[in-house]
């Protein structure tokens, strides 16, 4: 594959171009909903329009080869079909996470909500998985390696359609002047992939006066991303957005199996929450959460996709005859291996005093989504060190994984109207779709991709957790 070629260089941009590059982004930005809550705002999460603000961006698409796109694309229905079939195997998911099950209480109580489900020998017969698979390329290697599978919440499907569109209107203006073509940044169709995986759950749901409802979190700055789903699914299908509170004060399931919302049947339950303990302040949200798994609502995802998604279950997934358990297809098993990084548990005397004298080529993870999460560096040194005096029952809440070290580039990155130059590393997720009832699938494809870049500095990348911008790519 071709190694990563210099675009340009921003060293050649006068302070007045960029300067007018920026107004026209945040001028696009306003026009087109690229917008977030502005947190000095106290009702930005909470009241549509009031305090808003453009969506922190990079100027300008990232370089990225042609050819590693393609592979990301190429694996993402393999990498759905292996979610499904991971799901389907309660024994792996319970023996996998049973140490963790001790050691992380979240982790816990989404594993009592799945045994509960085993009790009662529920079945999903429609599956619906939204998912994000997030890479980056290793610059030494040359090698596009996976960082963690996403199953639950994946955010940017709207946005991630809208900032490539930016990017090709502003290389349509001012592409003479940069020497790029905006035909060289490849469409991106997430949004309307996402509506309509959403849009064919609830007809196979089969019930034309059931709805779809959102689950989202009580102040959510990112409302308008969800929305851009929503405003391509209401042109033909009744939605609603809820938080998990107010689904255990006003849902119910009837005898026949379906969940009913505010007197409101629901067909399809999409999680935009949910996927931190944080979600779960209470014990209103655990019902809730079980509620809607009691019921015959499609979810988006159900308990077992959830846990699929799991740091450890990836880990467990990396480990050598693993994949084989639940695929035949060698030539899929081989694709999805050469994207996988390192991964080891912390029950590995070996990696652990590897880890432990040079923490830097590594990175130790909780089992949690979202940015903020994980430990680097001399931390990971300290961390490991000091699970070896606590025992080893809490070596099971996290998992080592290989730390990837991608290309560095001078980028232009905009936050809150001001843009600032600096060094920055990007990461690449490729959605996917997959939609199955009983034994015919429905959906599985590549739904559409999200770039995201930070300064190089940083080592943590959530956009929503304010670590890094949205970006899109510029085939080199």
């Amino acid at each position: 594959m071709e190694s990563q070629k210099p675009m340009f260089q921003v060293e050649n941009f006068d302070d007045e171009f960029v300067q007018k590059l920026v107004y026209d982004a945040l001028v696009w930005c306003s026009l087109h909903g690229l917008v977030v809550g502005d947190k000095n705002y106290q009702k930005s999460g909470t009241v549509p329009g009031v305090g808003v603000m453009h969506a922190p961006i990079s100027l300008l698409p990232t370089p990225f080869p042609e050819s590693y796109f393609k592979q990301a694309c190429e694996v993402a229905p393999i990498f759905n079909e292996l979610v499904d079939r991971v799901s389907l195997d309660a024994k792996f998911i319970q023996d996998s996470l049973s140490r963790t099950k001790k050691a992380d209480i979240f982790t816990s109580r989404l594993l009592d909500i799945h045994s509960k489900m085993l009790e009662s020998n529920k079945k999903e017969d429609i599956r619906l998985g939204l998912h994000r698979s997030d890479y980056m390329l290793d610059e030494e290697t040359k090698s596009l390696l996976q960082i963690e599978m996403n199953t639950i919440s994946c955010s940017f499907p709207g946005f991630g359609r809208l900032v490539t569109e930016l990017h090709q209107s502003l290389l349509r203006s001012h592409g003479d002047h940069l020497g790029l073509d905006s035909e060289q940044v490849p469409k991106n169709t997430s949004a309307s992939q996402f509506a309509d995986a959403l849009a064919k759950a609830w007809l196979e749901y089969n019930n034309t006066r059931a709805v779809v409802m959102v689950v989202v979190q009580p102040d959510e700055r990112n409302m308008y991303d969800q929305h851009w789903l929503s405003s391509i699914l209401r042109e033909k299908y009744p939605l609603f957005f809820i938080i998990l509170a107010e689904v255990e004060k006003e849902g119910r399931v009837q005898e026949d199996g379906t969940l009913v919302v505010d007197g409101q049947a629901v067909a399809v339950v999409y999680y935009r929450s949910g996927y931190t303990p944080r979600d779960y302040p209470s014990e209103s949200e655990w019902n809730a959460r079980l509620l809607i798994e009691q019921s015959s609502a499609v979810k988006c995802p159900s308990i077992a996709y959830h846990l699929a998604g799991t740091k450890k279950i990836q880990q467990e997934l990396a480990k050598p005859g693993v994949l084989e358990r639940f695929m035949d297809n060698k030539d899929d098993i081989a694709k999805l291996r050469k994207c996988f990084a390192g991964l080891w548990s912390l029950d590995d005397p070996e990696i652990i005093k590897k880890a432990i004298e040079k923490p830097e080529l590594f990175v130790m993870k909780p089992q949690r989504e979202g940015g903020g999460n994980n430990i680097y560096g001399d931390d990971v040194r300290e961390n490991l060190l000091r699970l070896q005096k606590e025992g080893e029952e809490e070596n099971a809440a996290y998992i080592l994984m290989q730390r990837i070290f991608p290309k560095v580039s001078n980028v232009f990155l905009v936050r809150e109207g001001v843009y600032h130059k600096d060094q920055a590393i990007s990461e690449l997720g490729i959605y996917g779709a997959y939609l199955r009832n009983k034994e015919r699938v429905v959906i599985n494809e590549q739904s559409g991709y999200l770039m995201r870049t930070k300064v190089s500095s940083s080592d943590e990348g959530g956009v929503a957790a304010g670590f890094a911008v949205l970006d899109s790519i510029y085939f080199n």
